[in-house]
């Protein structure tokens, strides 16, 4: 609908530019050779309707390829302004502000109905995954772990040229707190290294293996260079959700933790897990942005 309004709205203007060619004396203007000619304007006007048009034409025919229940709904524009991002009472470590600590946080401060899909570790290698997520433009961040990506780094390149950024999951997935500092420096940092060595780019963003941490653990990750370390507020699997919140709801801004998964350990695949997302999300009134263009 939004689409639609815009594309009538842009129409409409650009009618008006077109019918204000004659001049302010209110006389009639000349016939012309051929069809009149539309200013810049109206011209540019009426190329981004169409191209909006196009857009949502190519989106309600992915959603109807995939099997979802509605069209997804396209996010706002994100903020010129960033949110600020705090570490979430309880998940303080000790002298978490004094030592300058990335925030742990499981919810971006906003008040637009979004979400924010993330998916972990790199196991599931599915090409109708990258292809679903590419026609309905879903944005997403994925948490890699090279235990797991080494197996076909070429799938997470391709990953990255649709536009997904790459974060650090660490090298093999341990319980971080049972480990000694320098054992967790060596997972932390020697992820940084692999993805800018594959992927060209040093990632920012880091997320604990099953989301346990200690003071030892952030302080590898900012010295590796991480700035943010996102946990997750709802978990979606292939055939259902789970919340760390009482009241079991979606809330704006809330990050939402699922896996690179497939039929070995799930009752489905990738694209299942992305449909029982997409139809809650969607359903409840949310779209999907992207986690970067917040932080």
């Amino acid at each position: 609908m939004r689409i639609g309004l815009a594309a009538v709205a842009l129409a409409s203007i650009a009618a008006g530019c077109a019918q204000g060619q004659g001049g302010g004396s209110g006389a009639p203007a000349e016939p012309a050779a051929g069809p009149p000619l539309k200013a810049p304007a109206a011209r540019a006007l009426d190329g981004y309707a169409t191209r909006l048009r196009a857009a949502h034409t190519a989106r309600v025919a992915a959603a109807k390829r995939w099997g979802l229940k509605r069209v997804p709904l396209t996010a706002p524009p994100p903020p010129a302004k960033k949110p600020e991002i705090t570490t979430r009472e309880g998940f303080e470590v000790d002298g978490h502000l004094r030592l300058g600590l990335p925030p742990v946080f499981t919810t971006v401060p906003t008040e637009d109905k979004i979400l924010f899909l993330t998916i972990d570790d790199g196991d599931e290698k599915d090409p109708a995954f990258l292809r679903m997520m590419s026609e309905l433009r879903i944005p997403y961040s994925a948490f890699l772990s090279d235990y797991l990506v080494k197996e076909d780094y070429g799938y997470f390149k391709e990953m990255r040229e649709r536009g997904v950024s790459l974060h650090n999951h660490t090298l093999h997935h341990p319980y971080l707190p049972a480990l000694s500092p320098a054992r967790q420096q060596r997972e932390i940092c020697g992820m940084q290294e692999i993805i800018e060595k594959r992927y060209g780019e040093r990632p920012v963003l880091f997320r604990p293996p099953y989301g346990n941490y200690d003071k030892d653990t952030l302080r590898a990750a900012k010295s590796c260079g991480i700035t943010h370390v996102p946990l997750w507020n709802e978990e979606v699997f292939v055939d259902h959700w789970e919340y760390r919140e009482w009241d079991r709801s979606l809330h704006p801004g809330d990050i939402v933790l699922s896996h690179f998964r497939g039929r070995d350990t799930w009752k489905g695949t990738m694209p299942d897990m992305i449909r029982r997302f997409l139809d809650k999300a969607t359903a409840e009134g949310y779209a999907v942005a992207r986690l970067e263009d917040y932080l």
